[in-house]
């Protein structure tokens, strides 16, 4: 196990580390964060493993990232993360560059079917036989100085995750370290999509029960909540609460008094926003017929639930005779979407969001499975 933790505390020495990590292999990148009133992430804290050393950088002092985001972007150097969407996010903020390859021990721990979404510390448990400290995911990690205990933690994380990932790697046959990195390519790929604030009314709850003129004032309230989130840097339900987007576009009230019936309205939100709320609402139920949303589909019916569990089954299967967590195999989303293609009779179509190997190895089973089912 590495014992030595040096900080990093000046663009010069992180400039030169990133270039050193530059000829290695992989490197082991881990984050600490704040995120408890703000819509980003404030990074408190990044850590470097290279199996060796654990190096402790601090976003605090540091004003030049373009060393470290040229590391990221390196696809000859392996980046090992755990669990990382949210790490993702603060290296992005941070840096304005997100790792390739990305290689998740958790994914990798997933398809050697040693469990699926595992913590980090019941991993390292599992694959090292290593108890870690526990108790330091949520303190302050914008103090300074840290604590002894913060330090500890921080460094184990990272010294770790280099050891854990050279375990992994060991035991997985290449098949499944190429299907970890595709994975891993399409966690980036995601984040790096831009979210249009105008297309979010898409997901929010409820919405396939609103006709096409209360759409457009979903649309209009679910795109102002979120350039809001972003312009103010607060989490979204700060601004206007998620429970009360439907029944705001359904009812559609004129006044301040109606406004403060709406479910789960935070009387914050009337205060601060209530009148902007208001003429937005105004405005949006004004919309033209023409420039209406298109109505959203409704749910499968619970008669598609006999054909969701054969395809289910065919997932099951395929992860049975490779050797992988069942719950790797076929998303929720992308069986509905494959079934929304043709319910209830026919033709099917596959859905873009089955890609890659899951593509290649159970598409004409699912196919087969409905065609069988109808």
């Amino acid at each position: 196990m590495a014992n030595e933790v040096r900080w990093v505390r000046e663009d010069a020495h992180l400039a030169s580390l990133s270039a050193e990590w530059r000829a290695l292999p992989y490197v082991a990148v881990d984050t600490e964060f704040m995120r408890v009133d703000t819509f980003y992430p404030i990074a408190g804290l990044v850590q470097v493993g290279d199996g060796r050393c654990a190096y402790l950088i601090d976003p605090l002092t540091i004003s030049d990232w373009t060393p470290f985001a040229q590391l990221l972007e390196d696809t000859s150097v392996v980046k090992v993360l755990h669990a990382c969407s949210e790490d993702l996010e603060v290296l992005l903020r941070l840096t304005g560059s997100l790792p390739a390859p990305l290689f998740d021990t958790q994914l990798a721990a997933g398809y050697l079917n040693i469990g699926f979404s595992m913590g980090y510390s019941r991993l390292v448990q599992s694959v090292l036989g290593l108890e870690l400290p526990k108790g330091e995911t949520r303190s302050d990690w914008l103090q300074r100085p840290l604590s002894e205990m913060q330090v500890r933690y921080a460094a184990e994380d990272a010294q770790h995750l280099a050891e854990l990932y050279e375990a992994l790697l060991a035991k997985l046959p290449d098949d499944k370290r190429a299907w970890v990195l595709e994975d891993g390519a399409e966690l980036v790929a995601n984040l790096q999509r831009e979210v249009d604030p105008d297309e979010l009314y898409r997901e929010a709850k409820l919405g396939w029960r609103l006709n096409r003129q209360q759409l457009a004032v979903l649309r209009a309230l679910t795109a102002w909540r979120e350039r809001q989130a972003r312009e103010r840097n607060q989490p979204r339900n700060r601004i206007l609460r998620e429970h009360s987007l439907w029944p705001l576009a359904r009812y559609q009230p004129t006044d301040l008094t109606a406004l403060a019936r709406i479910d789960d309205m935070h009387p914050r939100t009337i205060r601060q926003d209530g009148e902007t709320l208001l003429a937005l609402i105004r405005e949006a139920a004004a919309t033209p017929a023409s420039q209406w949303p298109e109505a959203l589909p409704e749910p499968l019916p619970l008669e598609a639930s006999s054909a969701l569990k054969k395809l289910r089954a065919v997932g099951q299967r395929e992860a049975e005779r490779l050797g992988i967590a069942p719950e790797l195999m076929l998303r929720k989303k992308v069986l509905e979407s494959l079934l929304k293609s043709g319910f209830p009779n026919g033709p099917y179509r596959l859905p873009d969001s089955l890609k890659g190997w899951r593509r290649e190895k159970m598409g004409q089973a699912l196919l087969d499975a409905l065609e069988t089912s109808a």
